[in-house]
C-alpha cells in the first residue's frame, strides 16, 4: 500500500493505492502557509477518515509542481509513515521519451499522466489536463513526448475577467441555458463552458493536423468533467490517471531504490 500526491498550484492530489486498487482519492487545497505538522495533521484525519493505518503504508510518491512544498511533504510523509518518499524528477526511472528542447522544463505533473495514459490508451495520444493551467501533452505515434500547449486555466481566466470589469458578477460554474446570453450571467457561463469547449476542440484539431494521424484525448484535472463534455471531440475523462502514473512510477524505481 501506497501513499501518492499530485502537488498542484490549486490542489494537492491524494490519493492511497493497494496494487492496481485505488482505496481512495481526495484533493485539498496548497498552501504555502501550512507547515510541516499542519499538514501532517491534516492529512492524518483523511486517513483516519478511511480506515488506513499509517504503520501499514510500505511507501510514498510526490509529483510536484509547486517546489517550496517538497521538502514540506517529505517531512509530512517521514512523519506519518517513517518512510522517505520517491520525488518524481531528475534520475527518477519513468520509461518516457522526452524529445521537448529541456526535459528537465518539463512539470512532473505532465510527465505521469502521459506515463499512465502510454499503458491505458492507444497512440498517438492528446492528454488535457485542466488545472490551474489548461495543458495539451502530445505523444505520437510511437510513444516519444512532443510537447505540450500551455493555456490560462479556466478559473485563472475568470478570475482575470472579473477582477478586471466593474460590472461583472462572480458567478457560479453552471451549464448556461443558451450559447447566446440573455443576461450578464448567462453569458458569462457561456464564454467560460463554450468558449473553453470550443478552444479545446480547435487546438485538437491542428494537433491532429500536425500530427498527421487522429489521436486518443484523454483529459484529467479538477474542471475536465465540466467542460469536455461540451467539446464536440470524442475525449474520455480519466480522473485516476494522475494516481496512477505515480504508481507506475514508483514500482519502475521500488528495485532501485532497495
Amino acid at each position: 500500500m501506497i501513499l501518492a500526491f499530485d502537488i498542484g498550484n490549486t490542489n494537492i492530489v491524494l490519493g492511497c493505492l493497494d496494487g492496481s486498487e485505488i482505496l481512495f482519492q481526495t484533493r485539498i487545497s496548497t498552501s504555502l502557509d501550512k507547515t510541516d505538522s499542519e499538514y501532517a495533521v491534516f492529512i492524518k484525519n483523511i486517513l483516519d477518515l478511511y480506515k488506513i493505518d499509517s504503520a501499514e503504508v510500505e511507501g510514498a510518491i510526490i509529483s510536484s509542481v509547486v517546489p517550496p512544498l517538497i521538502n514540506v511533504f517529505r517531512q509530512v510523509l517521514l512523519l506519518l509513515t517513517g518512510k522517505n518518499p520517491l520525488v518524481v524528477g531528475p534520475g527518477v526511472k519513468t520509461g518516457l521519451n522526452i524529445t521537448i528542447d529541456n526535459p528537465s522544463q518539463l512539470g512532473s505533473d505532465l510527465v505521469v499522466a502521459a506515463v499512465a495514459a502510454l499503458q491505458k490508451y492507444e497512440k498517438p495520444l492528446i492528454i488535457l489536463d485542466m488545472g490551474t493551467a489548461t495543458t495539451l501533452s502530445v505523444v505520437d505515434a510511437v510513444g516519444d513526448f512532443q510537447g505540450v500547449i500551455i493555456y490560462p486555466g479556466v478559473m485563472v481566466s475568470f478570475e482575470a475577467l472579473t477582477k478586471h470589469t466593474s460590472q461583472l458578477p462572480r458567478i457560479s460554474f453552471e451549464e448556461p441555458r443558451n450559447v447566446i446570453g440573455k443576461s450578464s450571467i448567462d453569458s458569462m457561463q457561456s464564454g467560460l463552458i463554450y468558449g473553453t469547449a470550443a478552444m479545446l476542440d480547435g487546438l485538437i484539431e491542428r494537433i491532429e493536423e500536425e500530427l498527421g494521424m487522429k489521436a486518443t484525448v484523454v483529459a484529467t484535472g479538477g474542471l475536465s468533467e465540466s467542460i469536455t463534455p461540451h467539446c464536440k471531440k470524442n475525449i474520455i475523462c480519466d480522473g485516476n490517471l494522475l494516481l496512477e502514473g505515480l504508481k507506475i512510477i514508483y514500482e519502475k524505481n521500488k528495485k532501485i531504490r532497495r
